[in-house]
């Protein structure tokens, strides 16, 4: 592994890990989630398995967030998660072993800016793996309780336990649900018409099988897939569910060749 620290247009930095395996058959783009890092073990599962298919993996930690890249959790937004990822494909870019299309993969938050990027950048993508990914702000504003919402709302923050960083508390401000309530896929679902890969923990609170079903059923791509990983909860740490999106996501790879 590779890594590498860039500078975002905040004029922030962030750390990027690139993953060469020896004869590469394409690039991948990995993104966590919301407080994610490349090192998390849901995020690690999946650059292992793009490694382990031969394909150049690219991942970083977003800023904002509780990795290596600059900024405070406390600001975090899903317009700089979504930034960052543009601002490392543009670094990308430039790099000798870029080449397009390319996959985009990414867990909860992370499907959610993968997901925006392939509609504003359909040319670009050649598959699209949005993993337990939220789909819209509203449908997060709905799928939370509103008493923790209203109390949220009227303190300005909430207190954030890493479940991945144990020990980490951070105040997490109010201004992540505003920002959010802008973002929906549903909206420009018609431009993923490239293959696209779900995939689902059968007990997930935060993103809800309903929801990831009714994402599958609006794609217009004939080369969908969901994939339901039986006991999983939306992040995935133990290593049956780990074990089961690698699998699934490695088959996947092997199809769209």
């Amino acid at each position: 592994m590779e890594k590498i620290f860039i500078q975002n247009r905040r004029g922030l930095k962030i750390a990027v890990a690139v993953d060469k395996p020896e004869s590469p058959v394409g690039l991948a783009f990995v993104m966590p989630g919301l407080a994610g890092f490349k090192e998390k073990t849901t995020t690690a599962t999946q650059r292992r398995s793009f490694f382990d298919s031969h394909y150049i993996s690219v991942s970083f930690d977003p800023t904002n967030s509780l990795g290596e890249s600059g900024g405070d959790f406390a600001d975090a937004t899903t317009t700089n998660y979504y930034e960052d990822l543009e601002d490392v494909i543009s670094w990308a870019a430039k790099q000798k072993w870029y080449q397009e299309p390319f996959v985009l993969c990414g867990h909860s938050l992370g499907g959610l800016c993968v997901a925006l990027y392939a509609e504003k950048y359909p040319e670009r993508v050649k598959a699209l793996a949005p993993l337990a990914t939220t789909i819209s702000g509203n449908m997060l504003w709905a799928g939370k309780d509103q008493a923790e919402l209203a109390e949220w709302k009227k303190n300005g923050f909430r207190v954030y336990v890493s479940g991945a960083k144990p020990g980490v508390v951070k105040n997490f401000k109010w201004s992540f649900m505003k920002d959010v309530l802008q973002y929906d896929i549903l909206k420009e679902v018609k431009k993923l018409t490239m293959p696209v890969l779900l995939i689902s923990g059968e007990f997930d609170k935060s993103e809800k099988l309903a929801s990831q079903q009714l994402l599958f059923d609006r794609l217009p791509t004939a080369q969908k897939e969901l994939h339901i990983i039986p006991g999983a909860p939306h992040t995935w740490r133990e290593e049956k569910h780990l074990q089961a999106s690698y699998d699934i996501i490695s088959q996947w790879l092997k199809k769209i060749k």
